[in-house]
């Protein structure tokens, strides 16, 4: 006999379907030697076994209509500054050389000279650097086989501006619209790059724009003391005890005071003065934290954007080392041993 049927229907457990697809190899070729690879459908960034050329999918050409607005915003600021160092020579000499020539002619003719080979270094470098192409990076043959060898392109990437290799060493400015080797940072005050080429006359032109702005600081505070009137009633030639005499504010009050007062300074002569100190000061300020910050990198192998891009110590330019500024300034080896003994001790970092 026959059991019956359970009233119920046993239950089994849901399933939940989902499609995916199936991740399939594709085939590309190598834009550094021409040879065909074999890749994963899902891989941006590739690197070909043979030379050694990394291709970047994600990579695209920017957009580069604003080129020609940063080429003419760079001109601009590089006419502000030859028009600036022109005032300063200028004005100077003119608000400056009459109370000089006063004292004596030797120091007149002393500080003509000073002046005139201040100029003329300061201006140089500033053309050098900013007229001087940066520098280019080697012509290099790509794209065939034959001609390629094994390693020959080995972490270059293909640079979508220039259309052509590019090395690890070098980077494209789009305000240049080129590619730079040894790129360190692109200075709209200069309207060029700071490169390999022209990096050395950068340096020399920050050096000899400090020690002009110091010279002119130095100047102007002179002249103007010395043309300024007598504090209530005194002259600043009197003996040391006065000064320690008198507060801080006072001296500061009296001084505001006989400026105000004064038709000397308040003369255009007078106001060429005030402005040369003040600009002349704020200005070497800001300069001699740039060159200490490019003296630093210098002094580490590196520059400012491989800094920020912390790429590792073989691919920023060596060890970190006070040779480093030596080789960069054109010191020969033979000549390191003229040194202090501690400047040609390696020194010991953290890495």
């Amino acid at each position: 006999m026959a059991e019956p049927l359970p009233s119920t229907l046993p239950t089994y457990p849901q399933l939940d379907y989902y499609l995916t697809s199936i991740t399939e190899d594709i085939e590309t070729i190598c834009w550094g030697c021409g040879l065909r690879l074999i890749l994963p459908s899902q891989a941006p960034v590739f690197k070909c076994g043979w030379c050694g050329a990394v291709t970047n999918k994600n990579s695209s050409q920017h957009d580069s209509r604003s080129f020609r607005w940063r080429r003419f915003r760079d001109r601009v600021f590089v006419y502000v500054v030859i028009i600036f160092m022109l005032f300063v020579i200028c004005g100077g000499m003119w608000a400056v050389y009459p109370v000089v020539f006063s004292i004596s002619v030797f120091c007149g003719a002393f500080h003509s000279v000073l002046t005139c080979i201040l100029s003329v270094v300061t201006m140089s470098m500033f053309l050098l650097a900013a007229f001087k192409n940066p520098g280019n990076p080697p012509t290099l043959v790509w794209g065939s086989y034959p001609a390629i060898s094994r390693h020959d392109l080995d972490n270059y990437t293909f640079c979508h501006y220039c259309k052509k290799p590019k090395s690890p060493r070098t980077h494209h400015c789009r305000s240049c619209g080129m590619c730079v080797l040894d790129m360190d940072h692109h200075c709209p005050f200069i309207g060029n790059c700071v490169g390999a080429a022209n990096h050395h006359y950068f340096i020399s032109f920050l050096i000899s724009a400090i020690t002009s702005m110091i010279y002119v600081t130095v100047m102007s505070a002179a002249c103007g003391l010395r043309v300024l009137p007598a504090l209530g009633g005194r002259s600043f030639n009197r003996p040391r005890g006065y000064m320690s005499k008198l507060d801080i504010v006072s001296v500061i009050r009296a001084i505001a005071i006989s400026i105000t007062n004064s038709e000397v300074l308040l003369s255009p002569r007078g106001l060429v003065l005030i402005y040369l100190f003040m600009a002349s000061l704020s200005v070497e300020i800001g300069l001699v934290v740039l060159l200490w910050q490019q003296l630093c990198f210098i002094y580490q192998g590196k520059t400012y954007l491989s800094n920020l891009s912390s790429q590792k110590e073989e691919e920023t330019g060596g060890e970190k080392d006070c040779l480093n500024l030596y080789r960069f300034f054109g010191f020969p080896t033979s000549a390191l041993r003229y040194f202090p003994s501690f400047c040609n001790s390696k020194k010991i970092h953290r890495k």
